[in-house]
């Protein structure tokens, strides 16, 4: 098997719903860091990008059902590279880096370029078709931004609930305060602000070109100056009685794009450039959909496992916050030093648009 490396990742910065990028179309930002990726890379003949694979959590609607296809058109890359959209929800992009490493491991490609955009802000309505033709009532039209739609009658009640309420049930199960939650998601935006101002996004971060000549050059969601006692006035959203989750310890809806290279070592010759970082193992596992919080737990366990390796030897992890309270939840399951995590702040902060 031959070993894969990641190369070099840029991403947009990520826009809140209906904020900055809310006018700008998720195929666009896709092709954004598609052609920031490849100008990154003065060397590369594009005709040897084996592929390009992109997560995408919706896909209703302007993504035109395969956002990696439509991307790599836009950029003017060669015709001839081929692309496929990936949807594991928040793991979308995950899933495609995940994907193109194996791709490398059998030997199949030496050179993938992978990414994950959404627009939650441009995320359509759409309207189920009628049973019969010609019905006399009224149609709902269904919000695709996040969660169930359409949901079939046959699935049950319990599998349906909200993400909130989900999260609810799991930091209930876990004994996850309302108190951790607040401390945690305060935590995120002060990193998240701190490695701003210590430069560290400034060469992983492409600026969006807006309207009228401006730019997006930061990532809107973060909170400067955000505490524990500045959350705690929030009411929970999912809950009238006895909710802890709310707007300041779950992550927003968010817009963004992001890409890297993962490629063998002849696709970094290829590159010319040198790794960041070797796959060492992968993982994905599920539980019960109320639980979805949880599943990382094992996934990543399995990836250790995998790897040859144990959480004693992590110096650094990153996980994806859409809820302090399952982040927690699976932070306590694996007795990480939260002194590790998500360094320069996570999805609470930075934002969250899924399928990147």
């Amino acid at each position: 098997m031959t070993d894969s490396y990641v190369y070099d990742t840029v991403r947009t910065p990520f826009g809140k719903f209906g904020g900055a990028l809310a006018g700008v179309r998720p195929d666009d930002l896709a092709t954004l860091v598609v052609r920031a990726l490849v100008e990154r890379a003065p060397d590369l003949d594009p005709e040897a990008i084996d592929e390009v694979v992109f997560g995408n959590a919706n896909g209703a609607g302007e993504e035109n059902r395969c956002v990696a296809r439509m991307a790599t058109l836009l950029a003017d890359l060669p015709v001839t590279i081929p692309g496929t959209t990936i949807n594991r929800l928040c793991g979308s992009s995950l899933d495609a880096a995940i994907l193109a490493s194996r791709q490398i491991a059998t030997g199949e490609a030496d050179l993938i370029l992978v990414g994950g955009v959404e627009s939650m802000s441009r995320a359509p309505w759409v309207l189920p078709k009628t049973e019969r033709a010609y019905p006399a009532g009224n149609l709902e039209a269904v919000n695709t931004a996040l969660g169930w739609r359409l949901v079939n009658p046959k699935m049950p009640g319990r599998w349906t609930v909200s993400l909130g309420e989900a999260t609810e049930q799991l930091r209930e199960k876990y004994d996850i305060s309302r108190e951790r939650q607040d401390e945690f998601a305060a935590r995120s935006h002060q990193l998240a602000d701190a490695a701003w101002g210590n430069g560290h996004y400034d060469d992983l971060v492409v600026p969006v070109p807006l309207r009228k000549g401006d730019a997006l050059t930061r990532d809107e969601s973060i909170r400067p100056g955000c505490t524990p006692d500045s959350l705690r006035g929030l009411k929970a959203v999912f809950r009238k009685e006895g909710g802890t989750v709310t707007a300041g310890n779950a992550s927003p809806l968010s817009d963004g794009a992001s890409a890297a290279w993962i490629g063998s070592e002849r696709g970094g010759r290829i590159l010319g450039a040198a790794p960041i970082a070797r796959v060492a193992g992968r993982g994905a596992a599920a539980n019960e959909p109320e639980y979805f919080g949880y599943a990382p737990v094992e996934a990543a366990s399995l990836a250790l496992r995998r790897a040859g390796i144990t959480w004693s030897d992590i110096d650094a992890v990153e996980l994806n916050e859409a809820f302090a309270a399952q982040s927690l939840a699976c932070l306590d399951a694996w007795e990480v030093d939260l002194e590790k995590v998500n360094a320069w702040g996570g999805a609470v902060a930075l934002g969250h648009p899924l399928g990147a």
